[in-house]
This record gives structure tokens, C-alpha cells and sequence, in this order.
């Protein structure tokens, strides 16, 4: 399909730069597959799922990825997007062209690492230097990896630490938040256990290449990034008796909905994963496992605004981001939230 039916105009102004305080007091635009949107707040949730329904989260945790250091006079930036190894990490680089293979960049605070060879996504192996933990050496020299939009409007603080971190964050790795479980509380938790509606966790750590804009003209040449993800087979077997006990698989954020995808056979079983995925969900995709999806608004053009589309439709999720435009809900990561309930799976 071309890349081009996914635009759409967004006001600057619409950009969240901040969360919402408290976190499920963001808004929440429930979008049924057939039938009226409705305006809510997080807050809603609880009424607006049945019981029996589960939700799934995402428990990676951000780590301090992005790092500036100079390889000689040349400035040089990194963000890490997958590891490779005990002290090895692929990074994209900024000023990479001033960086060959076997150049060693100096990071400050006793952190370096030798450049080695460039890998298919464009990135550069890193492997960092010393006989500490990497993740030690990224809380002492790193800062939290916000998207570009944000970053580029703001620079990143203290906040940021522990704002850009969901309240399930247990598995170190990602380079990005999965940004729709920001906006639960223990208060909000509490009250989806009232209401009888149960929780799964699974690990896919996000990789820096879900900021990278689609820059082919059709989706049939667009590549995704690699990202790592896991579900025990403990999970899996719970996760297939929610649909054999009637109910319904919640993904909260599209990274849980594509480890969850990637994890089902055609049968509409959810099996145990350990491994990486590049799936790319669009228009025309039959949906294995998941019953609904409550995630952030996603950029123009981007491959979460085609996943939502396809769970959707093009022409509804146009309408309703449309709706959210218009009225003043707040996009991307710190944004505002939507639930998508598209109905009954075949």
C-alpha cells in the first residue's frame, strides 16, 4: 500500500511534552468497532472492559541509552537499540560518517567503546570497554533515550527518569518506553482487579528503530528493525485459556500487541517465544490472538498508525485521529491514550 494513506495534518501544538499528573487522569478516547466514539478518561477503564478480560503489559524497562561522547575532534552520538552480547550493543550513530571500524570513541565518566562493523539496519556494533556492566557504565555516562519529538523541544531532566518509565518496568533492554502502560497507577490497578479483569506480562524490548520514519514510497519496501521479545509457556497457556473461558486479550500498547502476534500460530494459539520480530502489521492482516488494543496516537505515516489501521480500518482510524486533532487530545508518547475495540475475531 502506498505510505501516503496513512498522512494526516497534526497541529505542533498537539504534541505532548509533559505526561498527565496524575497518570490515568489522561484522556481516553474509546473507539468501538461499530457504534459512536466516546471521550473518557484512563481513569474509565475499568467500566469500559468486561470482566473476564485480560490485559497485557509490557514489564521492559528503559535503560539510559543514548550517549555523547568524540572520536578524536569529531562529536559523536549514540543510541543503543539491541544488544548483542555481555558488553556488545548495536547503536545508531550521529555523525557516523566520521567513524570507522576499529576507532574508539570516548564517552566521558570512564566510558568508551571501539566501533565495530556496520549491520544491515544501519547501525554500528559497539563493543564497550572495561569489565563493568554495560548497564553500569549507562547509568553513569547515559541519559534516557526520549523520541525525537519530544527531544528536539526539550531537553531531557530529571523527570524524565522516572516519567518515561512504566510502573511494570522489571527487564532491562528497551530504548524506548511502551509508552500506553505509562499511564497506570496502583490506584488504577486496584480497580481493574475489582473488576474482575485480570493482567499478563511479556517482555519485548523496544528498539530506537521504532522512531525511524518510513522512508519507502509502499509498505511492501519498507524493512522493520529486529526487537527481542519474550512469553513463557506458563503465560502462553493462561493467555489461551482467557479465550477458552470466553474472554477477551487486551493489548496495552502495540508492543505487547506485536510480541502477542508474533507469538500465535494460525490456529489462534499463543505458544512460548524467545526470539526476535520484524513483523509489520498493516492493512489486510488477519489478526491471530488480540481482541482490542489500547495504545497512544501515533505519528503520521508511521508504522503504528498502519498497525492501528489494520486492526481498525484506514478510513475509521482517520476519523478518529481526526477527532482527537480537533479535539485537543495530546499525541505520542506523553499523550493521551485510546482503546480499540474492534469486536468479534474470526
Amino acid at each position: 500500500m502506498r505510505v501516503d494513506l496513512f498522512d494526516f495534518d497534526l497541529p505542533p501544538e498537539n504534541i505532548a511534552l509533559r505526561p498527565a499528573s496524575p497518570r490515568d487522569s489522561a484522556r481516553l478516547l474509546l473507539v468501538p468497532g461499530d457504534g459512536a466514539m466516546q471521550d473518557r478518561i484512563v481513569r474509565d477503564l475499568p467500566s469500559l472492559l468486561r470482566a473476564g478480560d485480560v490485559l497485557v503489559f509490557n514489564d521492559t524497562k528503559v535503560i539510559p541509552a543514548q550517549l555523547e561522547g568524540v572520536r578524536g575532534q569529531a562529536k559523536v552520538g549514540a543510541t543503543l537499540h539491541k544488544r548483542q552480547g555481555l558488553r556488545q550493543w548495536q547503536a545508531f550513530l550521529r555523525n557516523a560518517k566520521r567513524v570507522r571500524e576499529g576507532d574508539r570513541i570516548d564517552f566521558g565518566a570512564g566510558v568508551t567503546a571501539i566501533a565495530g562493523a556496520r549491520d544491515e539496519d544501519g547501525g554500528v556494533t559497539l563493543d564497550f570497554e572495561g569489565e563493568e556492566p554495560v548497564e553500569v557504565l549507562l547509568e553513569r555516562a547515559g541519559r534516557m533515550p526520549l523520541p525525537p519529538y519530544i527531544a528536539s523541544k526539550r531537553p531531557t531532566d530529571a523527570r524524565d527518569r522516572s516519567d518515561y518509565q512504566t510502573m511494570f518496568a522489571r527487564e532491562d533492554g528497551a530504548v524506548a518506553a511502551p509508552t500506553a502502560a505509562l499511564h497506570f497507577t496502583p490506584e488504577l490497578m486496584a480497580a481493574i482487579a475489582q473488576a474482575g479483569i485480570g493482567t499478563e506480562t511479556l517482555t519485548l524490548h523496544v528498539g530506537a528503530g521504532t522512531f525511524l520514519p518510513v522512508k519507502a514510497d509502499d509498505t511492501d519496501d519498507h524493512r522493520m528493525h529486529a526487537e527481542w521479545g519474550r512469553i513463557d509457556a506458563a503465560t502462553a497457556d493462561r493467555l489461551n485459556a482467557v479465550h477458552a473461558a470466553g474472554g477477551r486479550l487486551i493489548a496495552v500498547g502495540t508492543t505487547s500487541l506485536r510480541l502477542l502476534e508474533s507469538a500465535a500460530g494460525e490456529d489462534g494459539l499463543v505458544r512460548a517465544f524467545a526470539d526476535e520480530t520484524r513483523i509489520f502489521i498493516t492493512p489486510g492482516y488477519r489478526f491471530r490472538v488480540v481482541d482490542g488494543l489500547m495504545t497512544n496516537f501515533h505519528l503520521p505515516k508511521s508504522t503504528l498508525f498502519m498497525l492501528v489501521s489494520a486492526l481498525m480500518g484506514r478510513d475509521r482510524m482517520q476519523a478518529v485521529y481526526a477527532h482527537a486533532v480537533a479535539t485537543g487530545y495530546r499525541f505520542y508518547s506523553y499523550g493521551d491514550s485510546s482503546l480499540l475495540l474492534p469486536g468479534q475475531r474470526e
